[in-house]
């Protein structure tokens, strides 16, 4: 198998700068996920990594050795491409079958391979089928299974089961990820659905406007965002992300929701690695404050440390219900939304007052002007 390194990789189209400066590090069988919005560089990435494209500035290296001038035949990479195109004159068999043959493969193994990817992708009973026999979501399966087939050196994969059904995209998560550690084969994926990220990956890279915000496993980005960048972007729901004071009373530090009119969103902070990181910080910004909505206590009876809110929609969701609570309308009249995750039973009705409160060792703080998490 192999690394994959990307050192100080720069590419532009024209004036616009697609890709600002990228260094990561690939290790040898890491399911590696670069996650980002659309726009954000990541099949400008695969693609340079591919060779398809070529930087301005950097060196790629594959296994330690640079491929900054090879051609994407010698790369030992197989990329799966977002929209699939298939040779229409041959079966799906033969699609899958075609990039076996130039390894002098016997055609028992040639046979056994395509069967097997088949039957992990669900596509068995496609094998005989032609191209303009297939809907969308069984043409990005075939797709996915004649790269998969090849056993490259490196997995390069853009959204590859972004045309799938919910259902299926999420077996297709596990099948993917189950199939990738069987065979030990170093994996560069590219999403913009942080769900795939969350749940697939070793380690995330999350990419915005050409640039690394942050870089990290799964956990580590969930439960320490860099930035209000990440904060807002991983997660579902997202982070809630609310301007807020900070002030001293009494010998505590307390922390007020939003500055809205007429609503006193105030509580004390309690956790007391909080406080003393929040009194030696040395942002002068404006702060906002940070939290996971399963983060969020709301009951309808009176809690320790909490403030009222008006309920301003319910979604039950099955496992799992999202109550939005109001916090009033700020300065400039616009409303400011807080979201809690609540077990399924809980029940609230629009208008309805709740008591809420947080969990005080999983505050987030941000300083406002520079994006940047103090803690």
């Amino acid at each position: 198998m192999a690394t994959v390194k990307l050192e100080n990789i720069t590419k532009c189209f024209g004036d616009l700068i697609a890709l600002d400066d990228i260094t990561l590090d690939v290790q040898d069988q890491e399911f590696f996920v670069l996650l980002g919005q659309t726009g954000a560089g990541k099949t400008t990435t695969l693609r340079c990594i591919a060779g398809l494209d070529t930087p301005e500035e950097g060196t790629i290296y594959l296994d330690g050795v640079s491929v900054s001038d090879k051609t994407p035949a010698e790369r030992d990479v197989a990329f799966v491409f977002q929209s699939h195109i298939l040779y229409p004159h041959l079966s799906v068999y033969e699609n899958m079958a075609f990039p076996l043959h130039p390894r002098r493969l016997s055609a028992e193994e040639i046979d056994r391979r395509v069967r097997d990817i088949a039957q992990m992708l669900h596509i068995e009973h496609l094998l005989m089928r032609t191209p303009n026999q297939l809907s969308g979501g069984e043409t990005q399966r075939v797709g996915l299974g004649r790269a998969m087939v090849r056993r490259p050196q490196v997995f390069l994969m853009d959204e590859p089961i972004s045309n799938l059904d919910a259902k299926l995209r999420t077996e297709m998560r596990a099948e993917i990820r189950w199939r990738q550690r069987e065979l030990g084969t170093t994996t560069f994926y590219v999403t913009h659905d942080q769900i795939e990220a969350m749940s697939m990956a070793d380690r995330i890279a999350v990419l915005e406007a050409g640039r690394i915000q942050q870089l990290g496993t799964p956990s580590d980005i969930y439960n320490h965002p860099a930035n209000l960048f990440v904060a807002g972007f991983i997660g579902n729901p997202s982070m809630n992300c609310i301007p807020c004071d900070i002030s001293s009373a009494n010998g505590q530090l307390q922390l007020t929701l939003a500055n809205t009119t007429g609503n006193n969103n105030t509580v004390t902070i309690e956790d007391n690695q909080i406080v003393k990181t929040l009194n030696e910080s040395t942002s002068d910004g404006e702060t906002v404050f940070g939290t996971h909505a399963e983060d969020v206590i709301i009951s309808h009876q009176p809690i320790p440390n909490a403030f009222q809110a008006e309920v301003y929609s319910v979604e039950p969701l099955g496992a799992e219900t999202i109550v939005e609570l109001t916090l009033g309308p700020d300065a400039a009249g616009a409303r400011t939304i807080l979201k809690a995750v609540t077990a399924p039973n809980f029940e609230a009705e629009i208008g309805q007052q709740l008591y809420v409160s947080f969990v005080s060792e999983r505050m987030h703080f941000f300083d406002k002007n520079t994006g940047d998490a103090i803690l």
